[in-house]
């Protein structure tokens, strides 16, 4: 599913969201508090720099945030333009190698997908969970 930026974005910014999955445990991450967003929970990863593929974005973002490093990502299985900004979040699948540590978040954890609706999700997050919500029943 793709929905595009509002009218009068004419350019947009693509970012990556690590969609994190073990032992049917999602990872999830708590925004800092002085963000956009502070205080509620995102799927990891940030924006795609000029020239960067999918792969070296996600490696970079989640070195940078949780210390690990990424073995594979897939294309997107969702996209979304994030309401009130000129981002074009992109979840896609990614596997890490390493143990995720709370670097630039206020909390990590690890969530069912059962459990997700009760948490406060950023916008674009709570669109991709009610996706998979109605995607995988």
């Amino acid at each position: 599913m793709v929905s595009r930026p509002q009218h009068g974005q004419s350019e947009f910014v693509r970012v990556i969201a690590a969609v994190i999955r073990q032992h049917g445990r999602y990872l999830l991450c708590r925004r800092p508090a002085e963000k956009r967003h502070g205080g509620m929970w995102e799927f990891p990863g940030g924006k795609i720099e000029q020239g960067e593929s999918d792969f070296e974005a996600a490696n970079r973002e989640l070195t940078e945030e949780l210390g690990v490093s990424v073995v594979s990502v897939s294309p997107p299985h969702f996209t979304v333009a994030d309401p009130g900004s000129h981002f074009v979040i992109e979840f896609m699948p990614a596997e890490i190698d390493g143990s995720p540590r709370c670097i630039e978040h206020s909390e990590i954890r690890w969530v069912p997908l059962s459990e997700m609706p009760h948490l406060e999700l950023a916008p674009s997050d709570r669109r991709f969970v009610e996706n998979l919500l109605t995607s995988d029943g």
